[in-house]
């Protein structure tokens, strides 16, 4: 018998240990970026504090799965194969709302440079530092634990909405670094909860398509990159993304229901030799 005691609350506990840990996280880079340190320190922090997901979730695991290995748990998100066309439509479906954008701003922006980058160093250092501090650090805590741990009570869309509406609100720190006030912030921060919402129920969609870990760190961070490589308005760019993701998320509901309507709830999910309910 198990005399270990098991959080009754989990996926509550996850998201206030990790706001715990990256409110202060989030704060020394904010006194890094003001003091002038060198930018590869600031990118550093950076880095670490999108990372604040998976410190709280190794930090609670042993309290969530008490007869299991975080190792282990971290490579059976991986361990099934990966279907190419799954990635692959993904990956095109975003390329072409980053095209869709790029040709809208084109041509009402009046910036020299539709792109935020000039040369194919910067392009690259650029998709591995988004990479780093973004999907790479966030994926394994909010989609492979809370994601899948919501989707044992409830549908994938439900399971979706309420971890997308904390996976946005954990965001509320960045929010007040934008330099917008008033009607402007109100309006980003909108626009902001719908293109996070709606790019959550896609992850879940393409995710129940092929349980393999990649596949939302894949659109998590096209999403990111794509966003950051256009010049033009932050509202503007934000406002773009928003439509178009929250169309995509209607249309992957109505293409495909069973993966996100009902989708087969995870009762019974196998992580490492035993399984926890």
């Amino acid at each position: 018998m198990n005399n270990e005691k098991k959080l009754k609350k989990p996926v509550a506990s996850f998201i206030v240990l990790t706001n715990i840990i990256f409110l202060p996280l989030f704060c020394l880079v904010g006194l890094i970026s003001m003091v002038g340190l060198p930018k590869w320190i600031f990118d550093v922090m950076l880095c670490v504090s999108a990372w604040s997901s998976t410190f709280a979730f190794a930090i609670l695991f042993k309290k969530i799965y008490p007869r299991q290995s975080f190792i282990q748990f971290v490579k059976d998100q991986f361990k099934n194969k990966l279907k190419f066309s799954v990635i692959f439509m993904a990956m095109m479906i975003q390329a072409f709302i980053f095209l869709m954008i790029l040709f809208i701003v084109s041509n009402t922006s009046e910036v020299d440079s539709i792109l935020t980058v000039s040369s194919w160093g910067m392009l690259i250092y650029y998709f591995f530092n988004h990479l780093l501090s973004g999907p790479l650090g966030e994926e394994i805590g909010w989609r492979g634990f809370a994601q899948m741990e919501l989707q044992k009570k409830h549908s994938p869309l439900k399971a979706s909405i309420i971890i997308g509406f904390w996976w946005g609100m954990w965001h509320l720190p960045i929010w007040f670094t934008t330099g917008l006030v008033g009607i402007d912030l109100i309006k980003y921060i909108l626009l902001f909860m719908i293109a996070i919402m709606s790019t959550k129920i896609v992850m879940t969609a393409f995710h129940n398509l092929n349980q393999n870990l990649i596949v939302p760190i894949i659109i998590h961070q096209f999403f990111n990159f794509f966003l950051g490589l256009i010049n033009g308005k932050l509202i503007d760019l934000l406002m773009y993304n928003a439509i178009f993701y929250f169309v995509l998320a209607v249309l992957v509901i109505m293409i495909n229901p069973k993966n996100v309507l009902y989708g087969k709830k995870e009762t019974n999910v196998n992580h490492g030799k035993n399984s926890v309910i």
